[in-house]
């Protein structure tokens, strides 16, 4: 089972890793674009306003554009420490004992408009990209990434659950995957509160101790993580969640 998470525009400092190393990365035939954006950002960072508009950034952000001039020199973390934000609070990696975190790194991997996937243990550094960028040399990462992040998850032979957000989908349809909505009991989608039940989710699957390999399967292993969950769809889940 693989669990896709979507990523956050924030991302913790620092990092306790050597520089970044593409050759190290999980899915080593996404290299060629993954050093292309990644060069194109660190070229762009040498013009701060041009980042800024380009990033859709502020003057006060000008820190992100730092972060992305130093791409390649700066520390790295695992990827499920990498990211911040509501989901990844609620995922709470944190807390994981070192058998869940073993697990957690093989089942869990973030939906990234830099490396297209990045797995929970890969390494990596802070930036500031998005999937609905478009940049000034490249053009829109849709297009980068659609033609060889498709076939990587069409080639996959284990259970997807797609946590992903419209723009990170964009970047690559998976047409076997299952979908999650976050709902109330009367069906209407919850926006507010999204992303930490996803990221709670997400930390339940990561734990369990089995993995499972088919929606039924899926269904039931979040029923027994005290979820309430229907298949709504072929390929479609709804978590209801009760106020």
């Amino acid at each position: 089972m693989l669990v896709l998470l979507p990523p956050s525009e924030t991302k913790a400092p620092g990092g306790d890793g050597p520089p970044l190393n593409l050759d190290e990365l999980s899915h080593p035939e996404l290299t060629p674009v993954r050093a292309k954006l990644a060069d194109a950002l660190v070229d762009l960072a040498g013009d701060v306003p041009a980042s800024l508009d380009a990033l859709g950034l502020s003057p006060r952000q000008e820190d992100e554009v730092a972060r992305n001039a130093a791409l390649w020199s700066s520390p790295t973390l695992p990827a499920l420490e990498r990211y911040t934000g509501v989901l990844y609070d609620a995922l709470d990696i944190g807390s994981f004992t070192k058998a869940q975190l073993a697990k957690a790194q093989r089942r869990l991997a973030v939906a990234s408009a830099l490396f297209g996937i990045a797995r929970g243990g890969d390494r990596i550094p802070a930036y500031r990209l998005s999937g609905g960028t478009s940049l000034p040399s490249l053009g829109a990462l849709r297009t980068l990434w659609r033609p060889v992040l498709e076939p990587v998850f069409a080639g996959m032979d284990e259970l997807i659950v797609d946590l992903r957000s419209g723009a990170y989908a964009a970047l690559a349809r998976i047409p076997s995957a299952v979908t999650v909505r976050v709902v109330t009991a009367t069906g209407r989608t919850i926006s507010h509160h999204n992303k930490a039940y996803k990221g709670m989710l997400a930390a339940a699957l990561a734990k369990g101790s089995r993995e499972p390999s088919t929606v039924e399967a899926l269904l039931t292993a979040a029923s027994k993580a005290g979820f309430d969950v229907k298949r709504t769809g072929e390929q479609e889940i709804d978590l209801v969640i009760v106020h």
